[in-house]
């Protein structure tokens, strides 16, 4: 089937419109994805074949293409919502979580706290921290373990991530 685009633009184009703004409720938006539906339509008009009719076709393509904006537009405002900060409390973000940490690294018991800093903090090996304290590596193993465990069922906000974030800036 032969397709005069320009004729079928002309005659679909405003119904298109009214289907794409029903969805995103934008004029300026629904004019957009028509155009962009036109324009990938000519790009493919030598492969595409229709099995319905070119209207039937049409709306079908310009609903799912105003539904994956709106998708689009919703994964847009999630990642945004991510990356904001709290501006309401006086000290960094960062600053507060490091304090949070702090507190809960320190209610650790002292021999888990000793080994959990000399791994994370100092960069020492198990077999290093074991033979220092006269322990096997198994239990070095057991308190980095519970230490984790620890922070995790104590975390307001991710510790571990923020560990990583610290001593990648060190």
């Amino acid at each position: 089937m032969r397709f005069k685009v320009e004729e079928l633009f002309k005659n679909n184009y405003p119904l298109l419109c009214l289907v794409s703004f029903s969805i995103v409720k934008d004029k300026d938006i629904s004019k957009d994805i028509v155009q962009d539906f036109f324009v990938s339509f000519w790009n493919k008009r030598e492969s595409i074949t229709i099995n319905t009719s070119f209207e039937a076709y049409a709306k079908k393509s310009v609903k799912n293409l105003s539904l994956q904006y709106l998708e689009k537009k919703k994964r847009e405002q999630r990642l945004l919502d991510t990356f904001e900060t709290d501006t309401s409390a006086p000290e960094p973000k960062l600053d507060r979580q490091n304090n949070k940490l702090n507190d809960l690294i320190n209610k650790l018991p002292t021999k888990r706290k000793e080994i959990f800093v000399s791994v994370v903090v100092d960069g020492k090996s198990y077999t290093e921290i074991a033979e220092a304290n006269g322990i096997s590596v198994n239990t070095v193993k057991t308190q980095m373990k519970r230490a984790y465990a620890f922070l995790r069922s104590n975390k307001k906000e991710d510790f571990i991530s923020l560990f990583l974030l610290i001593l990648l800036s060190q």
